[in-house]
């Protein structure tokens, strides 16, 4: 009986492993032929299925370069950043350093001051979820300011200001997608841990996940990919400021896979939290999100996605829970929409 059931077991390891592997080699094909089609744009595409990690690259590190990109080659994953904070709030949800429907008053650094009409307002789980109502960074002009590093003009004082002068919140409960919001997840953050955003992220996620080419402030590496903007234009990487948690994480296929297995896999801390980001918070005819977690439900699948774009770069991370996989694209230009294509393109023809 013993020999029996080792066999079964064998065989359900070998099925789920060639699954897993025939999914991959349709994926690298769509890949590639992706590539050969836009030949200027270096890909790196991490995929998981029941907990094994498959990758595949196309292009060179920079146009100059001769070193082909790979698993390990950084790019900077810009927004996706943001599903990273909205774990480290629901970590500290679980932590009960918080509550995700606690409001942001008695949350908020020293300096800001709300207005009376928008005490007792605005939740947590409003900024995570992108409908907190509160104004924006006005990126246009920040990048006729400065195109190559627009978010370096944004400061403590920018910001405690736009807070502090708002008067109205003039589409509270609706969806805006909300840079701000993530920067004060980030200064909340700060505040219940008494430490700072980088040490957060590099004690919760960053080193217990070993994810070592996941970079913050130091990222001058080899590995590094150079950034193009959409007209083929170098663009450097953002530096690291206040806006760090809305958008400033670097990071390789390799570790972002690593992250959706966690988030996958029972019994670590980020798969606890990963599951409260997936409530929904918000829902209109055109949209659910969860804590930055954008949710796409049909009738067969439910899939959770976050997509980021830097002035130079295009990333889309994507996972489906119940059917156990994960996927994360990088692209070393700015190309939202062949970024969203080949995702498009990898699931209905493959994940579906």
């Amino acid at each position: 009986m013993k020999t029996s059931t080792a066999f079964f077991f064998t065989l359900f390891f070998i099925s789920n492993f060639a699954f897993g592997q025939n999914f991959f080699k349709k994926i690298d094909s769509l890949v590639k032929d992706n590539y050969q089609k836009n030949p200027a744009v270096s890909i790196s595409v991490g995929f998981i299925s029941n907990n094994k990690k498959y990758y595949t690259a196309y292009g060179k590190l920079s146009k100059e370069s001769p070193a082909d990109v790979n698993k390990n080659s950084l790019f900077e994953i810009a927004s996706i950043t943001k599903i990273m904070t909205s774990n480290l709030i629901a970590q500290a949800v679980i932590e009960k350093k918080l509550k995700a429907d606690d409001y942001i008053d008695n949350y908020l650094p020293t300096g800001y001051v709300l207005q009376k009409n928008l005490k007792s307002k605005i939740k947590i789980s409003d900024l995570a979820s992108h409908q907190s109502g509160l104004p924006d960074i006005d990126f246009g002009k920040l990048i006729e300011l400065n195109p190559q590093q627009p978010v370096s003009n944004v400061t403590a004082q920018t910001l405690t200001a736009i807070i502090n002068e708002c008067s109205e919140l003039k589409d509270y409960g609706k969806y805006r997608y909300s840079t701000i919001s993530y920067t004060l997840l980030g200064q909340i953050l700060e505040k219940v841990y008494g430490k700072s955003y980088d040490e957060i992220i590099h004690e919760k996620l960053i080193k217990p996940l070993k994810m070592t080419n996941t970079l913050t402030r130091d990222f001058n590496v080899k590995n590094k990919t150079t950034a193009y903007n959409p007209d083929g234009g170098v663009q450097e990487f953002f530096q690291w400021n206040i806006t760090a948690s809305a958008g400033l994480v670097k990071s390789t296929a390799y570790d972002m896979t690593t992250y959706l297995k966690a988030v996958l896999t029972k019994g670590n801390p980020i798969y606890e939290a990963a599951l409260m980001t997936e409530k929904i918070y918000y829902k209109d005819e055109k949209r659910e999100m969860g804590l930055g977690t954008n949710i796409s439900t049909d009738d067969q699948n439910t899939i959770y996605l976050k997509s980021g774009d830097s002035m130079g770069q295009s990333s889309i991370i994507c996972y489906n829970r119940a059917k156990n996989w994960g996927i994360i694209i990088l692209l070393n230009q700015r190309n939202s929409k062949m970024r969203q294509n080949l995702l498009n393109d990898i699931y209905e023809k493959i994940l579906k």
